[in-house]
C-alpha cells in the first residue's frame, strides 16, 4: 500500500497574500501531491476556507482539494451548501469536504452561532449533504464517540486531526469499527494530516504555538511535533502507510511558496 501524500494551502499562516497563495496553487499542481487541502478557523487570522479553494480551483486542473477540515455549524445550511457547491462548480467536482464540530467556543461567539447543540447541526448538514446525487466526498473529523459514529453514518471516510502515526492508527481502529457496527460494506477512506516547516523551522513552531494557544501547555507539544527534516517527513509518511492511511495531507506553517518544491523534493 502506498498513500496518497497532498500538500495544505497556508491560508491560516501569517503574512499570507493572494499572490502566495496562488503561487502555492500552482506549485501544488506541479508536484507529486494528490491533494490540496485547507484548515478553518474564524477568530483567527486568515483566508477564509472555501475562499482559499475558490481561488486554487480556477488556477488548477488536476489535484484534490479538500478542507481538512472545516467547521460545519459555524456555517447556515444554506451558506455551506452555497460555499460547497461553488467550489465543486470551479473545480469540476474535486472537492473532498471534511467536516467537524471544532474545538473553539471563540469561533463560535465569533460566527454568532450557539456552542450547544452544534453536534446535532452537523449530524442535520451531513444528511442534507449526503442526500444529494451530485454532492462531494464526504469525511467527518473528531475524537469523540459521536464524531465516530457520525462519520460512520453519513460520510465516506475520516479524516483525523494529526499526531504520531500510533495515534492515527488508534483513531483508524475506531473508525473501522464505528464502520462496521453500522453494518456498511467495506471501509472508510482514512485520511491523515501533519505538519512541516523545512525551510524556516522556527518561524514554523512559533505560528504552531500561538495556533494552539488555547490548548495551553499542550501547544509546545504540538510544535515540538513539527517535521524539519528529510528524515522526520519520510519516516511520519512510512509511519502513517503503515498504519492504513489512504490520504496524508503535510499542512504548511510558513507561506513560503518554496516550501512546496522542498517538500516534493523530499517525497521524490
Amino acid at each position: 500500500m502506498r498513500v496518497d501524500v497532498g500538500i495544505g494551502l497556508p491560508n491560516t499562516t501569517p503574512d499570507t497574500d493572494g499572490a502566495a497563495l496562488a503561487e502555492w496553487a500552482r506549485r501544488a499542481e506541479a508536484g507529486p501531491f494528490g491533494t490540496l487541502g485547507v484548515l478553518d478557523r474564524l477568530a483567527y487570522p486568515g483566508i477564509e476556507p472555501f475562499a482559499a479553494l475558490s481561488a486554487a480551483a480556477v488556477l488548477t486542473t488536476r489535484i484534490r482539494l479538500a478542507t481538512m477540515i472545516a467547521i460545519g455549524p459555524l456555517r447556515g445550511a444554506g451558506l455551506l451548501a452555497k460555499q460547497v457547491d461553488s467550489v465543486q462548480a470551479l473545480s469540476g467536482g474535486r472537492l473532498t469536504l471534511g467536516l467537524a464540530v471544532g474545538a473553539r467556543e471563540d469561533d463560535y461567539a465569533a460566527a454568532e452561532r450557539e456552542w450547544p447543540g452544534r453536534g446535532e447541526r452537523l449530524s442535520a448538514q451531513l444528511a442534507d449533504l449526503r442526500a444529494r446525487d451530485d454532492g462531494p466526498e464526504l469525511l467527518v473529523g473528531g475524537a469523540s464517540g459521536p464524531a465516530f459514529a457520525r462519520m460512520a453514518r453519513y460520510a465516506d471516510g475520516y479524516a483525523h486531526g494529526g499526531g504520531p502515526p500510533r495515534a492515527f492508527a488508534s483513531a483508524a481502529d475506531r473508525a473501522r469499527a464505528a464502520w462496521h457496527d453500522l453494518g456498511r460494506p467495506g471501509a472508510p477512506r482514512l485520511w491523515g494530516q501533519g505538519y512541516f516547516a523545512l525551510g524556516d523551522p522556527d518561524r514554523g513552531a512559533a505560528y504552531l504555538r500561538d495556533y494552539y494557544a488555547f490548548t495551553g501547555p499542550f501547544a509546545e507539544r504540538i510544535a515540538a511535533a513539527l517535521l524539519t527534516t528529510r528524515r522526520a517527513v519520510r519516516d511520519f509518511v512510512r509511519g502513517y502507510t503503515e498504519a492504513g492511511c489512504d490520504t496524508l495531507v503535510l499542512l504548511p506553517t510558513v507561506p513560503d511558496p518554496s516550501e512546496v518544491d522542498r517538500l516534493a523534493e523530499v517525497l521524490g
